[in-house]
Protein backbone atom coordinates (compact mmCIF):
# COMPACT_ATOMS: atom_id res chain seq x y z
CA UNK A 1 0.00 0.00 0.00
CA UNK A 2 1.29 3.47 -0.87
CA UNK A 3 0.09 6.26 1.42
CA UNK A 4 -0.36 9.81 0.16
CA UNK A 5 1.85 12.18 2.19
CA UNK A 6 -0.01 15.23 3.42
CA UNK A 7 0.16 17.84 6.18
CA UNK A 8 -3.26 18.61 7.71
CA UNK A 9 -4.44 21.89 9.21
CA UNK A 10 -6.08 20.69 12.44
CA UNK A 11 -6.53 24.09 14.10
CA UNK A 12 -9.83 23.95 15.96
CA UNK A 13 -10.78 20.64 14.35
CA UNK A 14 -12.46 18.08 16.63
CA UNK A 15 -10.15 15.08 17.11
CA UNK A 16 -10.59 12.10 19.41
CA UNK A 17 -8.13 9.69 20.99
CA UNK A 18 -9.43 6.48 22.52
CA UNK A 19 -6.88 5.17 25.00
CA UNK A 20 -4.77 6.71 27.72
CA UNK A 21 -1.34 5.05 27.72
CA UNK A 22 2.07 6.06 26.37
CA UNK A 23 1.13 5.83 22.69
CA UNK A 24 -2.11 7.74 23.22
CA UNK A 25 -0.15 10.38 25.12
CA UNK A 26 2.23 10.85 22.16
CA UNK A 27 -0.66 11.13 19.70
CA UNK A 28 -2.38 13.68 21.95
CA UNK A 29 0.79 15.78 22.22
CA UNK A 30 0.98 15.93 18.43
CA UNK A 31 -2.67 16.94 18.15
CA UNK A 32 -2.34 19.62 20.82
CA UNK A 33 0.77 20.99 19.08
CA UNK A 34 -1.33 21.28 15.93
CA UNK A 35 -3.99 23.24 17.91
CA UNK A 36 -6.63 20.54 17.44
CA UNK A 37 -9.66 20.40 19.73
CA UNK A 38 -8.92 17.12 21.52
CA UNK A 39 -11.25 14.68 23.28
CA UNK A 40 -9.93 11.60 25.09
CA UNK A 41 -11.97 8.56 26.06
CA UNK A 42 -10.35 6.10 28.46
CA UNK A 43 -11.03 4.79 31.96
CA UNK A 44 -7.36 5.37 32.86
CA UNK A 45 -4.97 7.95 31.45
CA UNK A 46 -1.33 8.96 31.92
CA UNK A 47 -0.29 11.80 34.20
CA UNK A 48 0.44 13.94 31.14
CA UNK A 49 -3.12 13.49 29.86
CA UNK A 50 -4.50 14.21 33.35
CA UNK A 51 -2.44 17.39 33.46
CA UNK A 52 -3.64 18.56 30.05
CA UNK A 53 -7.24 17.85 31.05
CA UNK A 54 -6.84 19.75 34.32
CA UNK A 55 -5.33 22.68 32.39
CA UNK A 56 -8.33 22.72 30.05
CA UNK A 57 -6.28 21.74 27.01
CA UNK A 58 -8.49 18.71 26.26
CA UNK A 59 -11.68 16.98 27.35
CA UNK A 60 -11.43 13.59 29.07
CA UNK A 61 -14.30 11.14 29.45
CA UNK A 62 -13.33 8.55 32.06
CA UNK A 63 -15.03 5.53 30.52
CA UNK A 64 -14.70 2.91 27.81
CA UNK A 65 -15.44 3.60 24.15
CA UNK A 66 -19.11 3.31 23.17
CA UNK A 67 -20.77 2.95 19.79
CA UNK A 68 -21.43 6.41 18.36
CA UNK A 69 -18.51 8.14 20.09
CA UNK A 70 -16.91 9.07 16.75
CA UNK A 71 -19.90 11.16 15.68
CA UNK A 72 -18.88 14.75 14.91
CA UNK A 73 -15.13 14.18 14.87
CA UNK A 74 -12.80 14.88 11.96
CA UNK A 75 -9.93 12.59 12.94
CA UNK A 76 -9.54 9.73 15.42
CA UNK A 77 -6.87 7.55 16.98
CA UNK A 78 -7.60 4.11 18.43
CA UNK A 79 -4.87 3.40 20.98
CA UNK A 80 -6.47 0.82 23.28
CA UNK A 81 -4.87 -2.39 22.01
CA UNK A 82 -8.29 -4.06 22.22
CA UNK A 83 -9.19 -5.76 18.92
CA UNK A 84 -12.96 -5.43 19.43
CA UNK A 85 -12.70 -1.68 20.04
CA UNK A 86 -10.41 -1.28 17.02
CA UNK A 87 -12.89 -3.10 14.78
CA UNK A 88 -15.88 -1.12 16.07
CA UNK A 89 -14.07 2.19 15.61
CA UNK A 90 -12.94 1.21 12.09
CA UNK A 91 -16.50 0.32 11.10
CA UNK A 92 -17.92 3.54 12.52
CA UNK A 93 -15.16 5.69 11.04
CA UNK A 94 -15.75 4.36 7.54
CA UNK A 95 -19.51 4.81 7.73
CA UNK A 96 -19.25 8.34 9.14
CA UNK A 97 -16.27 9.68 7.13
CA UNK A 98 -13.94 10.10 10.11
CA UNK A 99 -10.21 9.69 9.37
CA UNK A 100 -8.95 6.89 11.61
CA UNK A 101 -5.56 5.61 12.74
CA UNK A 102 -5.54 2.33 14.64
CA UNK A 103 -2.20 1.92 16.39
CA UNK A 104 -0.28 -1.10 15.05
CA UNK A 105 -3.18 -2.14 12.78
CA UNK A 106 -2.45 -0.54 9.37
CA UNK A 107 -5.14 -2.59 7.65
CA UNK A 108 -7.74 -0.62 9.67
CA UNK A 109 -6.10 2.78 9.14
CA UNK A 110 -7.15 5.61 6.85
CA UNK A 111 -3.85 7.35 7.59
CA UNK A 112 -0.59 6.72 9.38
CA UNK A 113 1.40 9.16 11.46
CA UNK A 114 4.99 9.60 10.26
CA UNK A 115 8.06 10.06 12.40
CA UNK A 116 8.77 13.80 12.27
CA UNK A 117 11.81 16.02 12.66
CA UNK A 118 10.87 19.64 13.43
CA UNK A 119 13.15 22.62 13.25
CA UNK A 120 10.97 25.71 13.61
CA UNK A 121 8.65 25.75 10.59
CA UNK A 122 10.73 23.07 8.87
CA UNK A 123 9.09 19.64 9.16
CA UNK A 124 10.60 16.46 7.76
CA UNK A 125 8.21 13.49 7.79
CA UNK A 126 9.47 9.91 7.53
CA UNK A 127 7.29 6.93 6.68
CA UNK A 128 7.78 3.26 5.89
CA UNK A 129 4.17 2.90 4.62
CA UNK A 130 3.39 1.33 8.02
CA UNK A 131 5.71 -1.61 7.33
CA UNK A 132 8.22 -0.89 10.11
CA UNK A 133 7.61 2.20 12.29
CA UNK A 134 10.75 1.43 14.31
CA UNK A 135 12.86 1.91 11.19
CA UNK A 136 11.31 5.35 10.66
CA UNK A 137 12.02 6.29 14.29
CA UNK A 138 15.67 5.31 13.97
CA UNK A 139 16.00 7.24 10.73
CA UNK A 140 14.39 10.23 12.46
CA UNK A 141 17.16 10.13 15.09
CA UNK A 142 19.79 10.07 12.32
CA UNK A 143 18.20 13.06 10.60
CA UNK A 144 17.89 14.94 13.90
CA UNK A 145 21.65 14.58 14.32
CA UNK A 146 22.27 15.93 10.80
CA UNK A 147 19.66 18.70 10.67
CA UNK A 148 20.16 20.99 13.65
CA UNK A 149 18.21 24.05 14.81
CA UNK A 150 20.24 26.24 12.46
CA UNK A 151 18.11 24.91 9.59
CA UNK A 152 14.99 26.35 11.20
CA UNK A 153 16.80 29.67 11.54
CA UNK A 154 17.89 29.60 7.90
CA UNK A 155 14.32 28.89 6.80
CA UNK A 156 13.04 31.78 8.92
CA UNK A 157 15.57 34.15 7.35
CA UNK A 158 14.88 33.16 3.75
CA UNK A 159 11.10 33.04 4.29
CA UNK A 160 11.23 36.57 5.74
CA UNK A 161 13.14 37.83 2.71
CA UNK A 162 10.67 36.09 0.41
CA UNK A 163 7.71 37.70 2.19
CA UNK A 164 9.33 41.14 1.91
CA UNK A 165 9.89 40.64 -1.82
CA UNK A 166 6.36 39.33 -2.45
CA UNK A 167 4.66 42.15 -0.58
CA UNK A 168 7.14 44.95 -1.12
CA UNK A 169 6.29 45.64 -4.75
CA UNK A 170 8.62 47.32 -7.18
CA UNK A 171 10.00 44.11 -8.65
CA UNK A 172 8.72 41.80 -11.34
CA UNK A 173 8.32 38.02 -11.01
CA UNK A 174 11.65 37.32 -12.71
CA UNK A 175 13.62 39.63 -10.42
CA UNK A 176 11.81 38.32 -7.31
CA UNK A 177 12.66 34.76 -8.31
CA UNK A 178 16.31 35.69 -8.84
CA UNK A 179 16.54 37.45 -5.45
CA UNK A 180 14.91 34.52 -3.65
CA UNK A 181 17.33 32.10 -5.32
CA UNK A 182 20.22 34.32 -4.21
CA UNK A 183 18.91 34.29 -0.62
CA UNK A 184 18.57 30.49 -0.77
CA UNK A 185 22.12 30.13 -2.12
CA UNK A 186 23.42 32.30 0.73
CA UNK A 187 21.47 30.31 3.34
CA UNK A 188 22.80 26.99 2.01
CA UNK A 189 26.36 28.34 1.89
CA UNK A 190 26.05 29.53 5.49
CA UNK A 191 24.70 26.11 6.57
CA UNK A 192 27.55 24.31 4.81
CA UNK A 193 30.15 26.61 6.34
CA UNK A 194 28.63 26.12 9.79
CA UNK A 195 28.82 22.33 9.45
CA UNK A 196 32.56 22.33 8.71
CA UNK A 197 34.82 21.32 11.62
Amino acid sequence: MNYYPIFLDLRGRPCIVVGGGKIATRKIEGLLNADACVTVISPKVSEAIQGNAAAGKLRHFKRRYQAGDLRGFFLAYAATGVAEVDALMASEARSSGVLLNVVDRPVLCDFITPAVVRRGDLSIAISTNARCPGFAKRLRREIEALIGPEYGGALESVAGQREDLLHGGGTGPSERHERIETALDQAWNDLREGSKP
